[in-house]
């Protein structure tokens, strides 16, 4: 199987370097330099794109509360076998987090001792630009991208200050306390030209006035809510009943996870955010309100990382006949997403490269949320989404796996 790339060194810069998505997605890079041809759920491996970072030239790098080392980190969250641990344990115990920027009012599920003590806003952002510049210099990457596998964050109210640039402006100036650990690090990312990728749903780069920066600025930033199981399959569904025209008349989903996302989403603010990227996908595809589309997320400790994701969808079809169709996803969280996280952050390079700054439309695929950059209804289609990046790659029809 084909690696697609150009020599180019890629830096990746994780908030959240310490967590079970992150770790997963670096140790999977060493496995894969070290000659493994597994090459599954990398959906863009089988491609040859002009200036796109081949997997085993991509660096990381990142901050987390949590200070110990990835190889002790990566242990402790139980995703990895322990071959994999030992084949990829020197690469991972050689990253140690930088300490990062937190806020216990956005996030109050997660906290550690690895902490910056920003004294303000803009000291915050000071010192995680700080950081971008040193991990490009140490790295010698020709290119650096920032991707945020954090904590779900809860979301802050409709505040004026996040409307526009120079409302946010200010009110970095007066340390307001709307802006939260996600808006700095996207903001930081942004002012030091480093492309910038939300894979939680947290808002970020999202925020209209960050929208308008990276415009500004010409960085490309995408996002948010990685679309890994659950959602992914819906995505997948509604639209073929769409087709069908078979009724949807209701849609029951819920999930049990035990990894440190879960332990997170037990605030009620945090999954009030998660929930809200999840809720808002089903409508759009088929073109009516199904008013009985319920969506559940639990702790459940037992499980670790490996979530349950189970949905029963009842449907109508010709006469009226109700019909029901059950899913039953058994799937390894980690694993899921850390491969998305690591072809967004090739996208979002190859986009600079291009010059293409702004909002990344092509990016959809990868997302529950996806962010557009004229206001226009976001496409949560899978196949038409997965069609708009393919285009955007230049990739031949049929490319894809």
């Amino acid at each position: 199987m084909p690696l697609s790339g150009s020599g180019r060194r890629l830096g990746v810069a994780i908030v959240g370097v310490g967590g079970a998505v992150a770790t997963t997605a670096v140790a999977g890079v060493e496995v894969i330099r070290r000659g493994s041809n597994r090459l599954d759920g990398l959906p863009l491996a089988d491609l040859s794109i002009a200036g796109m970072a081949d997997y085993r030239d991509m660096t990381f790098g990142g901050w987390d509360l949590d200070g110990s080392d990835l190889a002790a980190a990566a242990g402790s969250h139980r995703v990895l076998s322990d071959a994999q641990l030992s084949e990829a344990g020197d690469a991972l115990a050689a990253i140690r987090p930088w300490p990062a920027v937190g806020s216990g009012a956005f996030c109050r599920g997660v906290s550690g001792a690895n902490k910056y003590e920003a004294a303000s806003h803009r000291d915050a952002v000071r010192a995680i630009s700080d950081d971008l510049r040193r991990f490009r210099e140490s790295s010698r990457a020709e290119g650096v991208v920032m991707i945020n596998l954090a904590s779900t964050e809860r979301m802050p109210g409709d505040d004026e200050a996040l409307h526009s640039l120079d409302a946010f402006e200010r009110a970095l100036d007066r340390n307001d306390p709307v802006i939260g650990p996600a808006m700095l690090y996207a903001y930081a990312a942004i002012e030091s030209g480093v492309p910038y990728g939300n894979f939680t749903p947290s808002l970020a780069a999202d925020a209209p006035a960050l929208k308008e920066f990276a415009k500004q600025r010409n960085v490309p930033v995408a996002g948010k809510d990685g679309k890994t199981g659950q959602t992914m399959m819906k995505t997948v569904l509604a639209p073929a009943l769409k087709a069908r025209a078979l009724h949807v008349d209701g849609w029951f989903s819920t999930n049990i996870l035990g990894n440190r996302d879960g332990e997170a989403l037990r605030d009620p603010d945090s999954l009030a955010s998660k929930l809200d990227t999840k809720g808002n996908v089903l409508d759009s595809m088929l073109g009516y309100h199904v008013e009985d589309h319920l969506v559940d997320i639990r702790y459940y400790r037992p499980r670790g990382d490996d979530k349950e994701a189970w949905d029963n969808i009842d449907i109508s079809g010709f006469l009226g006949h109700r019909m029901q169709i059950k899913v039953n996803f058994l799937c390894k969280d980690s694993v899921l997403a850390a491969p998305l996280a690591l072809e967004i952050a090739r996208v979002l390079d190859l986009a600079q490269q291009r010059g293409q700054g702004g909002v990344q439309e092509q990016l959809s695929v990868f997302f529950k949320a996806p962010m557009v950059a004229n206001g226009h209804a976001p496409e949560h289609a899978f196949h038409l989404q997965e069609r708009m990046l393919m285009d955007w790659l230049g990739a031949p029809q049929g490319s894809a796996q």
